[in-house]
């Protein structure tokens, strides 16, 4: 059996105040174009098919396009979920009537897992489908006051799936959580993600997932394997913030034998645009070739830059933000003028180090003795002005 998993289309997405639904249309066409070409036996989407709860008009128009393409155009099953981003309540309204049509949307967490059983020459293959739910929702479910965590509520969860699995048929779970080895902090992440909890009360550990052929996951923006590789993320179909601009982005084309092994390729999407950084002085950026990219510029000129956005803009028109080098600088001087000092607190630094170290972090060279006590003489009169202490 052969299935495509991706995830975290997070449609009606903004990225700084700027909306990604032409970008996205563009790469998830793609995907459309796949299923027509390669025809698999079904489409997976492991949760967070919106960028919010109450998404945007073009947005809702775009998932129903899309569905729409791929379950009545070219006759293949979707299988979705609902992660941390979406309304549960809202993506599952009607789905009893779309199933008839090959559409399989669980939004709802319910105690008894929905499952969908499909037939191949070797035999049957159950889909899991879990929403993602709190670990309070699954508490009440299960009436169970031992469920306090997130690995908690997927340890019942799967405990239950296990308790009526065929032994005969092939396994494969979909969900949508924070999935590490042994429920450990990770990095394999991005700022695109919303927490699911405060601490590390989020981690799910992987050995849950022991007895599916494969688990297909949503949340982490960033394609992997967590530990087996049968445990994957698809990652999302776009870079949704600057954290993830060394990501692949792209979905999983994964074939299952009928021992239950599994063979998973990765395709790479092709981006309307590319998200990326640009570091360099403003006359440097203004002899750049003209790109559509979204960018985030840090620029690099000592002396302030006149209507900077502007001009990045005259070569960059998506450019999406705009800093000088004197932010980072000044919070790396301070920060080194505490560590010299011992101290913890910014107010009790010495403020000619400060203004010392941040002069030569800058210009590259140590501040001149003359210029240093000019600037101590400057405060000190400010001080007096101001009814400071000296």
């Amino acid at each position: 059996m052969k299935f495509i998993h991706t995830a975290d289309w997070h449609l009606g997405k903004l990225v700084q105040g700027v909306s990604m639904t032409e970008d996205q249309r563009y790469v998830l066409t793609q995907l459309v174009q796949t299923v027509e070409a390669e025809k698999p036996d079904m489409v997976v989407v492991a949760g967070d098919l919106y960028d919010r709860a109450i998404p945007p008009t073009e947005a809702a128009l775009l998932l129903d396009e899309l569905f729409e393409r791929i379950v009545i155009g070219l006759n293949t099953p979707v299988l979705a979920i609902s992660g941390n981003h979406d309304s549960p309540d809202r993506l599952s309204f009607g789905t009893e009537i779309m199933k008839s049509r090959g559409l399989h949307l669980v939004g709802q967490f319910k105690a008894e897992c929905q499952s969908v059983v499909f037939k191949d020459e070797h035999g049957d293959v159950c889909f899991h489908l879990v929403p993602f739910a709190d670990p309070a929702q699954v508490r009440f479910a299960y009436g169970d006051e031992m469920i306090k965590s997130h690995d908690d509520a997927m340890k019942a969860i799967v405990g239950r799936i296990e308790e009526t699995m065929d032994p005969a048929a092939r396994h494969v779970f979909v969900g949508h959580a924070f999935v590490t080895p042994g429920a450990r902090p990770e990095e394999n992440t991005s700022t695109s993600e919303r927490p699911l909890s405060i601490g590390g009360a989020e981690y799910v550990n992987a050995a849950h997932f022991g007895k599916f052929a494969y688990v297909a996951l949503g949340h982490l923006h960033q394609a992997h394997h967590v530990g087996d590789e049968k445990i994957r993320y698809s990652g999302s179909p776009l870079k949704y913030s600057i954290s993830e601009e060394s990501h692949r982005k792209g979905y999983l084309i994964v074939e299952l034998g009928g021992d239950g092994a599994v063979t998973v390729e990765k395709r790479d999407f092709r981006p309307l645009r590319d998200m990326r950084r640009v570091a360099a002085p403003i006359e440097e950026i203004e002899r750049h070739a003209p790109s559509d990219d979204y960018v985030f510029v840090t620029l690099l000129n000592d002396n302030p830059v006149l209507f900077p956005m502007e001009k990045v803009r005259a070569i960059y028109p998506n450019a999406l933000h705009v800093e000088r080098r004197m932010a980072s600088a000044i919070k790396g001087s301070v920060e080194n003028a505490e560590e010299e000092r011992g101290s913890p607190s910014r107010r009790d630094a010495d403020p000619v180090a400060l203004f010392s170290a941040f002069y030569e972090e800058v210009k590259g060279i140590p501040l001149a003795e003359d210029k240093r006590a000019l600037f101590a003489d400057e405060f000190a009169k400010l001080l007096r002005e101001e009814g400071g202490a000296v």
